[in-house]
């Protein structure tokens, strides 16, 4: 009788160091999550991490391939771009739908042609509308209440967002809009706070800068435009480009290695038209956001994008050493 030796351990989790660049990144993001709206938005980033973990290891761990740290990633972008206020259920479906069917169910890390957080957001967006759009709270006006503190009181979770005020044809100070102390999604309402995630995953490389900056470029340069004509209900650029989700996308949802272009051509035109897109859903379309809609609707178009720049690079290759 033979005894069956085992075989190498499998491991269950693949470190990314990318990825955990990343995620480091999103800490300040985190934190400010904390400070303005309590103590509850780490019970939904926990649930959702489990989740998204579990969805992903499902179809992972029976193929014998590890989780990988994208998740994590996927996850936090996910649950920071949620109000403070939504159902934890909800929460939980919508990264389960982006991770099955936004990554798996494309064969996974490596493969996926849309952003998993993104495509886990559009869900329950349109599934949930009202848990989605009207369960916004002013943050804490101190330090100290948001770090011993579950949730903002009830009655103001009627507070609108500074893109539904704009919507409405009001203005929105600029301050609030920079230090982060106003209504909106768990981790998109400061702009110090994302700015300084952001420059340090440009600056450990851990995400194509073209991605960021062409998409905060072809922001400015749109609602500049509209600015000039004098557009009704196009704020100052500067407000526009801080309020809602412009800038936690520019830097973390954006710059998806996976789900963008690879040529840096291509990361130009897809970075740009994701900003100028996004100011024209803003202000024409029912949406008072628009990052969301810009980033899948351009993640159709980077197989396209990136053919393009490689044929006409052969193109050019080929007029330059004629045979």
């Amino acid at each position: 009788m033979t005894q069956k030796t085992g075989g190498p351990t499998r491991k269950r989790f693949l470190v990314q160091p990318v990825m955990l660049r990343v995620v480091v990144g999103l800490i300040p993001c985190l934190v400010g999550a904390v400070v303005f709206f309590g103590l509850r938005p780490l019970v939904v980033i926990g649930v959702v991490l489990a989740t998204g973990i579990l969805a992903e290891a499902a179809f992972t761990l029976r193929q014998g391939k590890p989780v990988t740290s994208a998740v994590l990633v996927s996850c936090l972008i996910y649950a920071l771009s949620l109000p403070p206020t939504v159902p934890l259920w909800i929460a939980a479906v919508g990264i389960a739908f982006g991770i099955v069917f936004g990554k798996m169910a494309f064969g996974g890390f490596g493969y996926n042609i849309y952003n998993p957080a993104m495509v886990g957001r559009c869900f329950v967006y349109i599934s949930f509308p009202l848990a989605l759009t009207a369960g916004w709270v002013h943050p804490f006006s101190s330090l100290g209440q948001g770090l011993t503190s579950w949730l903002p009181p009830v009655d103001a979770v009627t507070a609108a967002t500074p893109l539904r005020v704009i919507h409405e044809g009001q203005s929105v100070p600029l301050l609030p809009l920079i230090w982060g102390n106003i209504s909106g999604s768990m981790g998109e309402t400061s702009a110090v706070l994302i700015a300084l995630g952001g420059a340090y995953i440009l600056y450990k490389k851990a995400a194509p800068w073209r991605l960021a900056i062409g998409c905060l470029l072809g922001a400015f340069l749109a609602s500049s435009i509209f600015y000039i004509m004098r557009i009704p209900r196009i704020p100052h650029p500067l407000t526009f480009m801080m309020a809602g989700s412009l800038l936690f996308g520019a830097f973390f949802v954006v710059t998806e290695p996976i789900s963008g272009p690879k040529t840096k051509p291509a990361q130009w035109i897809y970075g740009t038209a994701i900003g100028a897109l996004t100011i024209v859903l803003r202000r024409w379309s029912n949406f008072p956001e628009g990052i969301m809609f810009s980033v899948l609707f351009m993640n159709t178009f980077v197989p396209l994008l990136d053919r393009a720049v490689q044929n006409a690079q052969k193109r050019r290759a080929l007029k330059g050493n004629p045979s």
